[in-house]
């Protein structure tokens, strides 16, 4: 019985090597795969971060050309726009040359006009009613004076010439007073004038007591009766602002008298 014990102990002992070789060689290949599964993975990841890599680099590229074309695109209204605008100052460079050329031509026509107008200007207020007979005689000196200056442009003098022209029309339009000295009956005496435009020129002694009207026809001052004291005090009033404008009964020649 002991030897048939033994022989069932190999055959199991046998049996379980046999289990324990199977074992070890399917760990083995267990192993491989999962290295190999391990690896494909590994190249798959590597393969996937090229992928978006790729992807990125063709993003950034997409971008960037879509950004340069909208750049091109603005560049090319832009030039166009300049274009237009370099044509425009070429035309006005031309228009401003040819105006250039004319500059001397222009000065040598104004500049005797200026003087014809000054000079017309000065034989007006000589002829005229003999208000602001002072102020107005040197304004008209002062622009024979600055016609004659080489450091005054063209145009300033021109300017001056057409302020004082539209000086002398506003007197036709205005009331005004002012104070001055008159000889009255051979002596010197502190008068008050009142001008009414260019029609009436009467003044008032400081007492209120004479007064006259200067007559354009005669070219002199003519006495005034009492008569007409108020009536100018009324009239200086009016135009010191002292009251409100009212109608003024004045001496004024007849239209035909003139």
């Amino acid at each position: 019985m002991k030897p048939k014990r033994r022989s069932v102990l190999a055959a199991v002992c046998a049996g379980a090597a046999g289990t324990l070789l199977v074992t070890v060689a399917s760990a083995q290949n267990l192993d491989q795969v999962l290295t190999q599964g391990e690896r494909r993975i590994t190249l798959a990841q590597e393969s996937q971060q090229r992928v978006d890599t790729i992807v990125n680099q063709t993003r950034s590229l997409t971008d960037q050309y879509r950004q340069i074309s909208r750049e091109i695109e603005g560049l090319t209204v832009y030039n166009t726009l300049l274009e237009r605008q370099i044509q425009r100052q070429e035309e006005q460079k031309t228009q401003i040359t040819s105006s250039i050329e004319q500059v001397t031509v222009i000065q040598r026509q104004i500049v005797p006009l200026m003087d014809r107008m000054i000079s017309g200007l000065d034989q007006f207020v000589a002829l005229d009613v003999p208000f602001l007979a002072d102020e107005r005689r040197e304004r008209v000196d002062n622009l024979q004076r600055i016609l004659e200056r080489q450091d005054v442009s063209v145009a300033e003098k021109f300017r001056r010439v057409m302020e004082s022209y539209q000086i002398e029309n506003e007197y036709g339009r205005t009331i005004e007073y002012y104070k001055g000295s008159l000889e009255v009956d051979g002596v010197e005496r502190e008068v008050d004038f009142l001008r009414i435009g260019r029609v009436a020129l009467v003044y008032q002694t400081s007492d209120g007591q004479t007064q006259g009207v200067w007559d354009q026809r005669a070219g002199q001052w003519v006495s005034l009766g009492s008569d007409y004291r108020n009536r100018i005090r009324q009239g200086l009033r009016v135009a010191r602002r002292q009251i409100a404008p009212e109608l003024l009964m004045m001496p004024i020649a007849a239209p035909e008298d003139i």
